[in-house]
């Protein structure tokens, strides 16, 4: 491969920078002596810096902010290239680094900083290029970064001031990735859609207890993740990382989410994201993803040591590996492009029985009860100490049989638009059509008391029911067998933990628009006695057993305007489609 002369004369005099240049080169967060993190400003113009410097990397706006901060994205390419497709045809693969989307969180931010310098301006690893794209995003969650202050984390040991962990909107962004309210969530799914990255990670730090690790990570291997990443992840990727972790002494261990909180004898839970989170989503996307989270009571430098360590692995691993990757990547989307209606799909996956044991490295501690609160007050020593405790294993909690499609009605744009956003295929029907398709009624159904991330969720239990619904021209049927198929499905079925049903956004189907006088009602309420034997038992059933139902003579008048001709039977019922042969 040719290389252009001025990479050629950059690369030779990028090993002369003398020492006084390095200096030059440091990071505000090695300036301070590892105890601070820059504001936004100082790290744009650290970005910048790096981009006009070095042709191998270049900066960019991927969108902007509700308080008109543009969300950076800096691209670290061997040849400078900066196009999705030009990069594709090489046979590189794609790597995402994704920090601050907690922006008091700000660990990876300058892990990633620096290791871009070192890869850019002191030609370090870069070798690891040849076969790797890297894009940083330095901070996800620019506003809420800017509500800068030392109060922020109150369990985080440094830096002495950060971020918020919510946005300007209090939008949680790491709640976010399927629903995709907030408009840096838009930006990022745009971004994460253009390029589909082979390799997701996204950097944290962790509340919790008190262990031996900096740094512990969340991989999706008990999940919808297809196989072959599942085995790439267990064979290829965990050994390597765990070894060189080990070698700078710093081990690594899975994500600490224990059976009872803080309590690690307890046992371990396997990691699992459902949509909502940065891994779920990138499960669903059938590419597999890293959570890393560094250990909250570990100062400042460590932490930030440990995710530099990490993330310089993962590349490495990844560039060795890239062309294995790859294809398995693209198994996965064909096996995702080959679902057929009847196929047994996994909605949710909980804690299983079974369990293997699993060596805990922590510190010894008691557990007392509180004389303040009366709860359970878990004190750790400076003992290190290892236990010996179950690790439990994930398993279908939630399984489905597929539809041929969905049809979504026209009339729904939102719901049409955050499926085009997740680049889910459908197609628009050309004129009215009245067919007869599998949808859902619902019972038990009870609202939240308090909104979530600006929604008030229901609960309820479905009730699956064949129908023949009328769908205006302009509706579409969506396929499950395609690339973004999972995605399609986690949004549209509504059992699913994140579908647009249980994050609310068909809560309207509930509310009744049209009513009856009640003394319209009370005459019609007995003629259909006399006509109806049956509703009469049921009438008389219902009197009996339901003792609010018989003191409410307004509810009583309801009861029978339902069951009239009058009554409106789209209430209460989902309004997509799902299309499937007849049986």
């Amino acid at each position: 491969m040719k290389i252009h002369l001025f990479f050629i004369i950059f690369l030779f005099l990028g090993r002369l920078l003398p020492a006084q240049q390095q200096e030059e080169w440091q990071t505000f967060y090695e300036k301070s002596e590892y105890r601070h993190t820059p504001r936004y400003d100082e790290t744009i113009a650290f970005s910048k810096q790096l981009a006009s410097y070095s042709p191998l990397i270049s900066y960019h706006s991927f969108g902007v902010s509700p308080q008109g901060r543009d969300l950076p994205l800096l691209i670290i390419d061997s040849a400078g290239e900066k196009e999705p497709d030009k990069i594709r045809k090489k046979g590189k693969a794609v790597i995402l680094i994704q920090a601050c989307i907690h922006a008091g969180e700000s660990d990876g931010k300058d892990a990633g900083m620096m290791l871009l310098r070192d890869m850019a301006i002191y030609h370090k690893y870069e070798d690891l290029l040849k076969n790797v794209t890297v894009l940083f995003v330095p901070i996800f969650n620019v506003d809420g970064h800017e509500r800068f202050g030392p109060y922020n984390r109150i369990n985080q040991n440094g830096p002495e001031e950060m971020g918020s962990r919510v946005t300007a909107q209090r939008y949680n962004l790491n709640r976010d990735y399927l629903k995709a309210d907030s408009p840096e969530m838009l930006a990022m799914i745009g971004l994460y859609q253009e390029w589909l990255l082979d390799f997701y990670i996204d950097c944290h730090v962790t509340d919790g207890a008190d262990y031996i690790y900096p740094l512990t990570y969340g991989l999706q291997m008990e999940g919808n993740l297809y196989p072959g990443q599942t085995e790439w992840l267990k064979e290829n990727y965990l050994p390597y990382i765990s070894e060189q972790m080990d070698n700078s002494r710093m081990p690594i261990a899975p994500y600490m989410n224990f059976v009872r909180w803080h309590d690690p004898k307890s046992g371990l839970k396997a990691y699992y994201e459902t949509p909502r989170f940065s891994g779920g989503y990138a499960a669903a996307n059938n590419r597999p993803a890293l959570l890393i989270e560094t250990h909250m009571l570990k100062d400042y430098k460590t932490r930030v040591t440990a995710t530099y360590h990490m993330l310089l692995n993962s590349i490495a691993v990844i560039a060795r590996d890239h062309e294995n990757l790859i294809k398995i990547n693209q198994a996965a989307d064909e096996a995702v492009k080959n679902l057929r209606e009847g196929s047994p799909f996994v909605l949710n996956y909980k804690v299983a029985d079974s369990r293997e044991k699993f060596l805990y490295k922590g510190f010894e501690y008691t557990v007392e009860k509180s004389d303040l609160t009366g709860g359970d007050w878990y004190k750790y020593t400076d003992i290190p100490a290892d236990f010996e405790i179950d690790y439990y294993h994930r398993e279908p909690d939630m399984q489905i049989t597929l539809p041929l499609a969905y049809i979504v009605p026209a009339e729904l744009t939102e719901i049409i638009n955050k499926l085009k956003l997740h680049h889910v295929e459908m197609t628009a029907i050309d004129k009215d059509t009245t067919m007869e398709v599998e949808t859902f009624r619902f019972e038990n159904v009870k609202w939240s008391k308090r909104p979530y991330e600006n929604h008030f969720m229901p609960d309820y239990d479905v009730m699956p029911v064949r129908e023949e619904m009328t769908f205006a021209k302009g509706s579409v049927i969506v396929p499950v067998g395609q690339r973004a198929g999972q995605l399609a499905i986690h949004m549209l079925e509504p059992q699913g933990p994140d579908s647009f049903m249980k994050w609310g956004f068909f809560n309207f189907i509930f509310e009744q628009k049209e009513y009856v006088e009640t003394y319209v009602m009370e005459k019609m309420a007995r003629d259909m006695l006399k006509a109806d034997p049956e509703l009469k038992k049921d009438f008389e059933r219902k009197m009996k057993e339901d003792e609010n139902f018989a003191s409410n003579s307004y509810g009583i008048l309801n009861w029978f305007y339902q069951r009239a001709p009058y009554w409106d039977k789209s209430v209460g019922r989902y309004p997509i489609g799902r299309i499937v042969n007849k049986k």
